[in-house]
C-alpha cells in the first residue's frame, strides 16, 4: 500500500475515465452500516456500490457481540413483549443523563424496528430475542440477535443478502478521496487497491460508513484523551477517514468525548467476555480482591474502572449457574477453549490465583464492602475467573448530522448529497463513556444505515425525477 492520507479534492468533474464508471450511491464501507444502507436502497430500486477495505465485510461489526436493541419489532409482538420506540428512547437517554442527541435518539429509536423487520422480512435475516437477563439500562428484553449470536454471525448474513441481491460489493478498495466541488457536492470517489493504484467512481450521493477514530492513536490523544494509553480492542478500518474528510470539508464534529469501552476484555486471550455474565450476579474484583464499582451500571464505564486498578486489570468472578448461562455464546465458549476461564474449588484458591489476602476475597464474596447489590445470589464454590482488562472498542463521536444522517457544516447546514451514520456520525451515547448503553454502537449503524439510504433515495428524486420503490 502506498500509505496516502484521506483526501478531498477539489473538482468539478471527475477524471475522465472516471465518467464511465458511476453509481447513485457510493457507499464507503462493508460494515453492518454500510450493508443494511445497500439493503435498503437495493429495496427502494436505487443501484449502488459498497466500497470496503478488507477482503471481506467484517468491521468492528464483526468484533462486537452482533446484538441489536430494538423496540416494537415482529419478533418482539410475536413474544408477547410490550416496548414502544418512546421507551426505548427513554432508555437511551436516561443511560446519556438527557446528554445524547435528541433528534438522533428520537430517529434511531424509530428507524430501527422498521429496520430489522425489513431485514427479515426481505432479505431472510433471523432475529432473535435475547432471553433470561437485561443488559444495562434497557427497561425490557429487545436485543436481537442471529442465530449464531456473534458479530461474525451478523455480518456473514449481511453479507449473503447482498451477494442474493447482486449488489456490487468491491473489496479491497480502500477509500482515500472524496471528489467534491466548491459547494460541498460529492461526485465521486477514488480507491486504492491493494498494489497501490488508484481507481475510480463518480456518483450522484455518498454515504460514509467507515467507522471511527479509535483505531488512530493521534486523533485518540487529540480528541479522546482519557483512553489515550488504553488497549483498543476495536478494528483497524477504525482509522478516523470520515473526521479527515469532514474536517476538510468543513463539516461539523460532535461527541468526540463517548464512546464504547469495555471492561471485559479478556488477557492474554484477547477476547470480549460477555457482560451477560456480570447482569447475572458475577463481580469484578480487584488485584487486592475487592470489588471497585457497581457491574449494573455498564459495560462501557467499567473500562475506565478496571483500568483505574492496581495494574490496569481485574478479574471476573462466577459461578456454576452463571458458568452454564456463559456457554451459550459462542465466543464465550471460545475464550473458555482459548484457557482464558479459570477454575478454583475454594476461596483459598480462587485467592491464589489472583494473588490477594483471602480473608479480603472472602468477605467481598459475602457481599461486604461498597456497591451492594441487593437481592443478587451469593456466589457459591467452585468459582470460575477470568483476567480481563479495560479497552477501547468504539469511538461515539464523529461528524455531526441531523436527523436524515445528512453530514451539516460549520453553521449546521447540510451538504448537499454527503451522508454518513455508524461510527463514521454521531452516535447518541452523548459525549461520556457512561452515556452508552448497551447496542448502541450496532444501533447507530443499522438504524443509521437505514435512515441514510431513505434520505439518497429521497435527494435523487428531488435531483432526476424518478421515484424509488416501495
Amino acid at each position: 500500500m502506498t500509505g496516502l492520507s484521506p483526501t478531498i479534492r477539489r473538482a468539478d468533474r471527475m477524471p475522465a475515465a472516471a465518467q464511465d464508471n458511476h453509481v447513485p450511491v457510493a457507499i464507503i464501507g462493508g460494515g453492518a452500516c454500510g450493508l443494511t444502507a445497500a439493503l435498503v436502497l437495493h429495496d427502494l430500486g436505487v443501484d449502488c456500490a459498497v466500497l470496503e477495505r478488507d477482503a471481506t465485510p467484517t468491521g468492528s461489526s464483526a468484533l462486537s457481540s452482533g446484538f441489536i436493541p430494538a423496540p416494537a419489532t415482529q419478533v418482539q409482538r410475536e413474544l408477547g413483549i410490550d416496548d414502544s420506540p418512546e421507551r426505548f428512547a427513554a432508555d437511551i437517554g436516561a443511560k446519556a443523563k438527557g446528554r445524547a442527541a435528541p433528534h438522533l435518539v428520537q430517529a434511531y429509536a424509530r428507524a430501527i424496528g422498521p429496520a430489522l423487520d425489513a431485514l427479515q422480512q426481505r432479505h431472510g435475516l433471523q432475529w432473535q430475542v435475547l432471553d433470561g437477563f437485561l443488559y444495562p439500562g434497557h427497561s425490557v428484553r429487545r436485543m436481537h440477535a442471529v442465530p449464531e449470536k456473534t458479530g461474525v454471525g451478523l455480518m456473514g448474513r449481511l453479507a449473503n443478502a447482498v451477494a442474493a441481491a447482486d449488489i456490487p460489493l468491491v473489496t479491497d478498495a480502500t477509500v482515500r478521496e472524496l471528489w467534491a466541488d466548491d459547494t460541498g457536492l460529492v461526485i465521486g470517489v477514488g480507491y486504492e487497491r491493494p498494489d497501490g493504484t488508484l481507481e475510480h467512481l463518480s456518483c450522484d450521493a455518498a454515504i460514509l460508513a467507515c467507522n471511527g477514530f479509535g483505531g488512530n492513536a493521534a486523533m485518540v490523544r487529540e480528541l479522546l484523551p482519557e483512553m489515550r494509553d488504553a488497549l483498543f480492542a476495536g478494528h483497524t478500518g477504525n482509522d478516523g477517514s470520515a473526521i479527515a474528510w469532514g474536517r476538510a470539508l468543513g463539516a461539523r464534529l460532535a461527541d468526540l468525548g463517548g464512546y464504547q469501552g469495555h471492561g471485559s476484555w479478556a488477557i492474554p486471550q484477547g477476547a470480549l467476555i460477555s457482560w451477560a455474565l456480570m447482569m447475572e450476579g458475577g463481580i469484578q474484583v480487584n488485584a487486592l480482591g475487592r470489588r471497585f464499582h457497581d457491574e449494573t451500571q455498564g459495560y462501557s464505564e467499567a473500562s475506565v474502572h478496571v483500568l483505574a486498578q492496581p495494574g490496569g486489570v481485574a478479574w471476573n468472578v462466577f459461578d456454576g449457574p452463571i458458568l452454564a448461562l456463559a456457554r451459550g455464546f459462542p465466543d464465550f465458549v471460545d475464550a473458555e477453549a482459548a484457557g482464558a476461564v479459570k477454575h478454583c474449588d475454594s476461596v483459598q484458591a480462587l485467592a491464589t490465583l489472583i494473588g490477594c489476602d483471602e480473608n479480603t476475597l472472602a468477605g467481598t464474596l459475602a457481599g461486604q464492602g461498597p456497591y451492594p447489590r441487593p437481592g443478587a445470589r451469593p456466589l457459591q464454590a467452585p468459582f470460575c475467573a477470568v483476567k480481563v482488562t479495560g479497552a477501547l472498542f468504539h469511538t461515539q463521536g464523529g461528524l455531526d448530522i441531523d436527523a436524515q444522517c445528512r453530514v451539516l457544516d460549520a453553521m449546521g447546514r447540510p451538504f448537499p448529497n454527503l451522508l454518513a451514520a455508524g461510527g463514521a456520525a454521531r452516535g447518541v451515547s452523548g459525549d461520556a463513556v457512561w452515556g452508552y448503553l448497551s447496542g448502541n454502537g450496532l444501533l447507530s449503524a443499522v438504524a443509521g444505515g437505514f435512515i441514510a439510504a431513505h434520505t439518497a433515495a429521497r435527494q435523487l428524486l428531488s435531483t432526476n425525477g424518478t421515484t424509488p420503490s416501495p
